[in-house]
């Protein structure tokens, strides 16, 4: 009897490589972006990421199906920005509902990955999409479909994550953490515009709260296919990181 524990073989490992080379994932999505304040983005921004020239937020919940994943929840919390001439969005806060795709994305791309939980329900023209984790839900959508997006196109979107490692002897990092370009090929296959209302809550070890809602931009729903392909851009010194660790990782005592 095999080992499944024991070391692959050269075969399977190449075989590996090459699914993994990107990640391919249809989601029924709702993706809302608003304004908020300049200056609380620019707060949150570890170097070398820079604000862009709008205070953007986008908040994204998707019920996501990739095959050899199977079905899950996911959503996301992100502030618009640049590194050098590329235009973007850095994550504060990513949910997953289920245990592999957290660590495999992680791992991989340093998304702020944590379980959670994420729904999203379309029934006619209402569109309810929640998001949270222990026990408080801190971001919610409410609202309704209003017209249909027609033919929408293609599009490549740029996410920034970091790659840092908490030293094993509690005190930083253990080595200059990776600056990675992730992007997402995205294709439609069907989306409508929504209205409604974006809420959201306070929590001690999710603060969304902290970037306001000070305008409700756009809101859509739809089916949405993203081809997930990621690359090590540079890296960056450990203590640009360190002081926004508590963005990661859940502090133990957080704030009441």
């Amino acid at each position: 009897m095999a080992v499944r524990y024991a070391a692959k073989s050269a075969e399977q490992l190449a075989e590996r490589a090459e699914q993994k080379k990107s990640v391919d994932a249809w989601s029924t999505m709702v993706v809302a972006t608003y304004e908020t304040d300049a200056d609380i983005v620019a707060s949150v921004l570890p170097r070398p990421l820079t604000p862009s020239d709008q205070p953007l937020v986008k908040v994204t919940f998707a019920s996501v199906d990739i095959p050899g994943y199977g079905s899950f929840g996911a959503g996301s919390f992100s502030v618009q920005c640049r590194h050098e001439d590329t235009l973007g969005y850095y994550c504060l806060v990513m949910v997953m509902t289920t245990e592999q795709p957290v660590i495999s994305g992680r791992e991989t791309f340093g998304e702020p990955k944590k379980i959670g939980q994420v729904s999203v329900k379309v029934e006619g023209d209402q569109v309810t999409a929640t998001m949270g984790r222990m026990g408080v839900t801190w971001a919610e959508f409410n609202g309704t479909t209003t017209t249909e997006i027609a033919n929408p196109a293609p599009e490549t979107r740029t996410d920034f994550y970091f790659k840092p490692l908490p030293s094993p002897d509690g005190i930083g990092l253990d080595g200059d953490p990776s600056l990675v370009y992730c992007t997402r090929e995205e294709t439609t296959k069907w989306a409508k515009s929504c209205s409604g209302v974006l809420t959201l809550r306070e929590s001690p070890v999710d603060p969304v709260a902290d970037l306001p809602v000070r305008r409700l931009l756009d809101v859509s729903v739809g089916l949405r296919n993203a081809i997930q392909k990621g690359r090590i851009h540079s890296k960056v010194p450990a203590e640009w990181i360190v002081p926004f660790l508590h963005q990661r990782y859940d502090e133990a005592t957080p704030p009441s």
